[in-house]
């Protein structure tokens, strides 16, 4: 019986579940709410218990999560900002359910992976969600980066645009950092206007812009990777990409070289955001010997 992968990416709005062939072609995929954890967890073990021949499953999840295999909250989220998932064990009863190897990470993470797979020849990269939330993956030479933990590069601290003085970000634990001033909800915190309902030519987007940029600033001054990869809903805005690079080269004034901006800072290659789900067939492909 031909083995098949499980993907989970837990994400602060919604769940997608996939099953995916041997190859990473999608067999099947669902998507629902995230509401509360009883809920999303278990039509997460309906939908994949389906399955007879899955053979593991790799769950990429928003955060914080603990990802430390030898700690005694493994496969928890932590101190998230999402209502009722503080604390929320999301390995465990789904790894009692299904009795399959789960490979756990960040969402971030998990899409980092897809992309450096489908870009033949590439080996560092860095993957920023920019949604409802933002997050990081950053891969060297093939290997996650993080030490006792994942990275937090949404969290980081930015400097204010000069049109932005007034406003406090939205991060319920920072206010100011990269996600409080540029995650989707704070487009609606200032304007009062949901983002894909905001004008071409608003000036929130250039602010917007100078934050995105300010992240793909330091991306390069701590990894110098090879390509910085945007997604989320944020970034699926085709002006978005032109303003981020226009201020990125100004933040940067050619301090240090970067290959052309059309091939450094770009969106995702594979299509509809579904890098998660690819990489976490390959890793939960890992997982299983031949």
């Amino acid at each position: 019986m031909t083995k098949l992968y499980g993907s989970l990416e837990a994400g602060g709005t919604k769940f997608i579940c996939a099953v995916g062939n041997e190859d990473f072609e999608i067999v099947e995929k669902v998507q629902f709410p995230t509401a509360t954890p009883t809920e999303a967890i278990a039509q997460t073990i309906a939908f994949f218990k389906q399955f007879d021949n899955l053979a593991a499953l790799a769950i990429g999840t928003f955060g914080p999560a603990d990802i430390d295999p030898d700690s005694e909250t493994y496969g928890y989220i932590t101190s998230t900002p999402k209502p009722h998932w503080s604390d929320t064990d999301l390995v465990g009863p789904i790894k009692e359910a299904l009795n399959i190897p789960i490979y756990f990470t960040t969402d971030v993470n998990s899409s980092a992976y897809g992309e450096v797979l489908a870009r033949q020849g590439v080996k560092s990269l860095v993957y920023y969600t920019i949604g409802t939330g933002i997050g990081a993956g950053a891969i060297q030479n093939g290997q996650f980066i993080g030490g006792i933990s994942h990275a937090e590069a949404g969290h980081v601290y930015v400097a204010k645009h000069e049109s932005d003085a007034d406003f406090d970000g939205v991060c319920p634990f920072h206010g100011a950092c990269l996600e409080g001033m540029a995650a989707g909800p704070s487009l609606e915190a200032r304007t009062g206007i949901r983002g894909e309902d905001i004008e071409l030519d608003s000036p929130v987007w250039d602010i917007q812009a100078y934050y995105i940029a300010q992240a793909a600033v330091a991306a390069t001054l701590n990894f110098r990777p090879e390509v910085i990869v945007f997604g989320g809903g944020v970034m699926a805005q085709e002006h978005m990409l032109n303003r981020v690079r226009e201020a990125f080269a100004k933040l940067m004034n050619n301090y240090v070289p970067v290959p052309d901006l059309v091939d450094y800072i770009v969106t995702p290659v594979i299509a509809e955001n579904g890098s998660a789900t690819y990489g976490n067939f390959a890793l939960a492909k890992t997982l299983v010997s031949a």
